[in-house]
């Protein structure tokens, strides 16, 4: 699954990958406490075997369930049924952008033309309840970015979003798919989503069983963003999903352009005031691609590290005297890892495990920026 021009990598073996897809679906685990087990203890499967002790000295009521083999194996064979791949962060083929992020899937489950993910993507998010001049906008800019080279990255929601889609099909579109593979929503755009896996790709980090929830769409959010070198909004209300999308691309980097509207249209009035916040005005693909140039001919900085490693820190507890001071740093309002080093006086390692055991056993939230809070 190696695509050339993309960044050089470590591709998994097949028992790394399901060693990967049960610690990913286990209880208690997103991508950052992910990346923190696997550096701790080396490998997944060290991480895996290393839960049941870590949540009970975290003071679990009860061991948050591990994803097993055989649910594992069941996964990947019905992927494989229906032309889906998972491909790890560290692997050649894993978008390099999204790599960057601060809380990137481990694994992206994508169907389609995996070659789409090479080029440059620009996505377009905006109303659901789009008008009609919103809609045409979207088809149009769309467009224009495609025949300039961009992919376009959207979410395959109703209004905006499929404008987008549709006027970019043929030359190659990403949807990010709030749910899995089997579950598109809304349920009126499996023939766009078809259309779209024969040119593009159709890409989630969720089982492709699920059925997207209320909270699965912000978390979608930021992998669309994540996938582009900017974000343009048309059309977005004040209390708009499209809105969050703007905030996570400010928090990853990325550029945020905004399609102005008329001060009359409460479907504006999110775009608008993200112009008087310093947004990039857009009325045509010259002013996105203005901005995106410069920065997509600047070399991209990637932290690599082989995917698996053997952990000199495995099977070490922290002090008690450790946890006890740690835990007392802890409470509702988010703080930086560096300052609970810091000011407990423990070892880095020992935090980082300290943090482990109270997330896997429920107590724990890990925050954008690396901040974490007790829950």
């Amino acid at each position: 699954m190696n695509i050339a021009g993309q960044a050089d990598g470590v591709a998994l073996t097949d028992e790394q990958r399901l060693d990967w897809l049960r610690l990913i679906r286990s209880e208690n685990i997103g991508p950052r406490t992910f990346r923190a087990l696997t550096d701790h203890y080396g490998s997944a499967r060290g991480a895996l075997a290393a839960l049941p002790d870590l949540a009970r000295r975290g003071g679990a009521a009860r061991i948050g369930r591990i994803f097993t083999i055989d649910e594992a194996e069941r996964e990947v064979a019905a992927a494989q049924r229906q032309g889906i791949s998972f491909i790890g962060w560290n692997e050649p083929s894993y978008p390099v952008r999204l790599r960057m992020i601060d809380d990137p899937p481990p694994l992206i489950a994508v169907s389609g033309e995996l070659a789409t993910l090479v080029s440059p993507m620009i996505a377009i998010v905006g109303s659901r309840n789009a008008s009609a001049a919103g809609m045409k906008f979207a088809e149009r800019l769309a467009r224009d970015l495609s025949e300039e080279g961009f992919v376009i990255v959207s979410g395959l929601a109703r209004g905006i979003d499929a404008a987008a889609h549709r006027a970019s099909v043929v030359t190659g579109t990403v949807a990010v798919l709030a749910g899995g593979h089997e579950r598109i929503y809304p349920a009126e755009h499996i023939p766009l989503a078809e259309s779209i896996r024969e040119h593009g790709v159709l890409l989630s980090e969720m089982p492709i069983g699920w059925d997207p929830r209320a909270h699965d769409f912000p978390r979608r959010n930021r992998l669309i963003s994540g996938l582009s070198v900017g974000v343009v909004i048309i059309e977005a209300a004040q209390r708009s999903g499209s809105l969050i999308t703007a905030r996570m691309a400010l928090e990853q980097g990325r550029e945020v352009f905004a399609v102005p509207g008329s001060p009359l249209d409460p479907r504006a009035e999110g775009t608008n005031r993200l112009l008087k916040q310093g947004a990039a005005l857009v009325t045509e693909a010259a002013d996105v691609i203005e901005v995106v140039r410069p920065i997509l001919g600047q070399p991209l900085h990637l932290a690599g590290r082989e995917p698996e490693r053997e952990a000199p820190e495995a099977g070490r507890e922290p002090a008690s005297d450790d946890r006890r001071r740690v835990v007392a740093l802890l409470g509702p309002t988010p703080v930086e890892i560096d300052d609970l080093v810091r000011l407990s006086g423990a070892s880095p390692a020992a935090v980082r495990v300290v943090l482990l055991e109270l997330e896997l056993a429920g107590k724990l939230d890990r925050q954008a920026g690396g901040r974490v809070a007790l829950r």
